[in-house]
């Protein structure tokens, strides 16, 4: 008996066999994977590319042949990538702009006032309106928070105890999502933000808030921009 079945599985020893039910195939794995991803809007994680293989393949291996499959798309125009909310396929940045020559779609315009409140929030978060407020050095009108919250950027996290339980807001998954980002430990120092977004097709909108104020022309300005206050602020 084993000498009949050990020929027939010798060419497959070296697989991994987490669950001792047979070996895996791990190309067919691999392509699995690699069609679910391509496929699918958003990130997806370990979890539920788990599922794709009803439990015949843990979430060990489904890394090893992420990390594998990672590698063979390093020197083409779309890598994979790890973010926050999971694994995706993207478009390497120094191949976006070419696609945006022919994109009918454009990335939202936000007002300086927008983005400096968002910078605040991503490098002291959990911050409060009243926070805000206090390194802008102007008041913070509610479409400023309200134009980050409606992009997914940001989020309310909960209330400070204080008079008044201010609500406390942070940034979200998407928010790293969109800077390709795995936490909030990877975000770069403040002074290098600028050319770490530049890459970022969904971002453009976001590096003009450490650009010079002669460099954001009037048509730049979005109807979620604030009031006098913050637009004096910004220059």
């Amino acid at each position: 008996m084993t000498e009949q079945t050990n020929p027939e599985h010798l060419p497959d020893e070296e697989l991994p066999s987490p669950r001792g039910e047979g070996d895996i195939d791990i190309e067919h794995v691999k392509r699995v994977l690699e069609a679910a991803l391509l496929s699918a809007a958003e990130p997806l994680t370990v979890q539920q590319l788990k599922r794709l293989f009803a439990g015949e393949v843990d979430a060990d291996n489904i890394r090893k042949v992420l990390d594998e499959l990672k590698d063979e798309w390093a020197e083409r125009s779309i890598e994979l990538t790890a973010v926050a909310s999971g694994w995706r396929f993207r478009v390497k940045p120094c191949y976006q702009k070419f696609l945006d020559r022919i994109s009918t779609e454009k990335p939202p315009r936000y007002s300086r006032a927008v983005l400096e409140t968002l910078a605040i929030i991503a490098y002291r978060q959990p911050v409060t309106r009243g926070d805000i407020e206090e390194v802008r050095g102007v008041a913070v009108s509610p479409p400023t928070l309200n134009a980050l919250v409606e992009r997914g950027w940001v989020e309310i996290v909960g209330n400070r105890e204080t008079p008044g339980r201010p609500a406390i807001f942070a940034t979200t998954r998407s928010f790293l999502d969109d800077l390709n980002l795995r936490s909030l430990e990877e975000l770069p120092p403040l002074e290098d933000l600028q050319s770490a977004l530049e890459p970022t097709a969904n971002l453009v909108a976001l590096e003009a808030a450490f650009s010079p104020p002669e460099a954001n022309s009037p048509e730049d300005k979005s109807t979620d921009e604030p009031p006098s206050s913050e637009q004096d602020h910004a220059g």
